[in-house]
């Protein structure tokens, strides 16, 4: 038994799971439509009205489910009938407008009405039962198929293919493909492709390319797309250097990379901030005439703002320009974020404005500009932003939050930080881990502990499951407040509480054993580090190497020194001070004198 609701122009149900639409009677009136990429109007002769949905549906140009549901609708009331191959062209615009439910509900009112489904129509049901995850229902159309007396074509047996390995069932897609060999359906390079697609979204590139190389074994004619897929999904996986090696290997075989393919690989490689390497991707793009993209500048010029190169990423967004491209609300973004990075707000608010004149930005472009705000202290000027988003009908979330709670905790502003905490609850936004943290380091850090204290007993008693960042920040407030047990307690508990303390807890546990004058204790912790599989940092050396200084453990420190050395860290500022105020009082001690030559 279903549940029905009314709308403007049909009934909803669910059936089975799905969300289905049966339509009210077919209403004349209804018939004109026009929009700016199509026009379907009752005075147009049946085949200009033909040729017309045929060509939005090959542009893909319908403006929304509506749109499609009200040209279905006409076609329905033609007399003749349009020809099944233009339902199905219908039918397969709206499966990729991901409208799933919508076109298994089309399918069965086309056969209520007697309009009897081809190969195709079918193909495009098994699709939509896929992508909802009902595979099960995909193979009985497939049997259905069958016992129409017709023949599975490679579309049929692909998308099969697929559904199963987006479902994760890798073993059963390999079967499908034997069971169809041995029935005489050679699976064919779409057939592959098809896997090879699907291994690829599901993390198992490796597997990917073993299916590759048995095509090549197979002798098929490998393409582009079977390269740029692989190479696509190296790149996420930050295997860059085998994507490279995969397009020296499709080069090899007379196979050119095209936009996809530098696309990708500069994606890759700015990810590791291998900006050289992307730039000199580019320039091979224009050697061999590949015209960029606003996805390839918009690439260039977010990894040159995080690099701190905004002149280079300014002239890129220059080049892009003179190229008629234009810049998107991604790009704008981007350049915001290099300059607030840099402190150069007023950059920043240029490039908001240009978006705002153009009337495209988004919540990052907000949030991007609110943190700059934040990092400057300017939290007066983040707010006005704050209330501009709500006066635009924008909904904050929760990164727009936890900007400002750092911000006012920034500005030495904990109540005010505390009370957008309350309101952020209040407005039913949740708050993340990282919101936690940041406000109980504010007020840590503020020396507000007994808020501190609450908000920490809080997160324990709510069950929300608090990490080893909010504990380290904890334990480092503790320490602060001079409440050396409870830190020290609290340290040794974390094992039971099922976490292991990293290398920021190990450090802050160690400056605050320091602190209190416990260099034996804090001397032992830090040897224990190793044993429990958490080597030290720079940060860690620092710390104990000062405390050895500072309680006179001369010798001991030397040791911790030479060995941060060979170890490849540096001193830091302080350190470094002690060692030459030490060297300015033993001005004769030639292994003080060789250690900071």
């Amino acid at each position: 038994m279903g549940m029905a609701a009314k709308s403007s122009n049909s009934f909803v149900y669910i059936f089975n799971g799905f969300i289905l639409r049966a339509r009210l009677p077919f209403n004349h009136s209804t018939l004109t439509h026009s929009s700016s990429t199509s026009k379907v109007n009752v005075v147009e002769t049946p085949y200009q009205f033909l040729q017309s949905v045929r060509d939005v549906c090959k542009a893909r140009a319908f403006r929304n489910l509506d749109h499609a549901l009200h040209v279905f609708d006409t076609m329905l009331h033609m007399r003749p009938l349009p020809s099944i191959m233009d339902f199905n062209q219908l039918l397969g615009a709206i499966a990729r407008m991901k409208h799933y439910p919508e076109v298994i509900t089309l399918v069965r009112e086309m056969e209520s009405l007697g309009i009897v489904p081809s190969v195709p129509t079918l193909n495009v049901l098994i699709n939509c039962f896929c992508h909802l995850n009902r595979v099960d229902f995909g193979f009985s159309v497939l049997a259905r198929i069958l016992k129409l007396g017709h023949q599975p074509d490679c579309i049929t047996l692909s998308t099969l293919v697929k559904g199963l390995c987006l479902q994760g069932n890798l073993a059963g897609a390999v079967r499908l493909v034997v069971e169809m060999e041995k029935k005489g359906y050679k699976p064919d390079v779409i057939t592959y492709g098809t896997m090879i697609n699907s291994l690829c979204k599901i993390g198992e590139t490796g597997e990917a390319i073993r299916l590759l190389r048995n095509m090549e074994e197979e002798n098929f004619e490998l393409n582009v797309v079977l390269y740029n897929t692989i190479i696509d999904s190296l790149c996420k996986d930050r295997s860059v250097n085998e994507a490279l090696n995969m397009k020296s290997e499709m080069m090899s075989k007379g196979i050119q990379p095209n936009l996809v393919t530098y696309n990708s690989l500069m994606q890759g490689l700015c990810n590791f901030g291998r900006w050289k390497e992307a730039t000199s991707l580019f320039k091979e793009m224009e050697q061999r005439k590949i015209m960029p993209d606003v996805r390839t500048f918009n690439i260039l010029v977010d990894t040159l703002c995080k690099e701190g190169m905004l002149t280079e990423a300014n002239e890129v967004f220059d080049v892009m320009i003179q190229k008629g491209i234009e810049p998107t609300t991604v790009t704008y973004n981007s350049l915001m974020d290099g300059y607030c990075l840099q402190n150069k707000m007023n950059d920043a608010v240029k490039a908001f404005n240009m978006m705002v004149e153009k009337g495209s930005p988004n919540l990052v472009s907000y949030n991007t500009l609110i943190n700059g705000y934040c990092k400057n202290k300017r939290i007066d000027e983040a707010m006005c932003l704050f209330h501009e988003m709500s006066n635009k009908g924008m909904i904050h979330d929760v990164v727009t939050y936890n900007t400002l709670i750092g911000g006012f905790c920034r500005v030495e502003r904990p109540h005010a930080a505390v009370e957008l905490f309350r309101k952020m609850r209040a407005r039913g936004q949740h708050p993340n881990p990282q919101t936690y943290a940041i406000l109980l380091d504010g007020l840590c850090k503020n020396k507000h502990f007994d808020e501190a204290m609450t908000l920490f007993q809080e997160i324990e008693d709510n069950k929300l499951h608090p990490d080893i960042v909010i504990y380290s920040i904890f334990i480092d407030g503790l320490f602060n407040a001079g409440k050396l047990t409870t830190a020290r307690e609290l340290f040794y508990s974390l094992p039971t509480k099922g976490l292991q303390p990293n290398v920021p807890a190990y450090t802050i546990m160690i400056k605050g054993l320091c602190q209190e004058g416990l260099i034996d204790e804090a001397s032992k912790l830090f040897e224990k580090m190793d044993e429990n599989g958490c080597s030290p940092n720079d940060r860690t050396y620092n710390t104990i190497i000062q405390g050895l200084l500072q309680h006179n453990e001369t010798s001991k420190a030397m040791e911790l020194v030479k060995i941060m050395f060979d170890k490849g860290f540096s001193a830091n500022a302080t350190v470094a001070s002690m060692l030459v105020d030490l060297l300015s009082a033993n001005p004769g001690d030639k292994a003080l004198q060789e250690l900071l030559q």
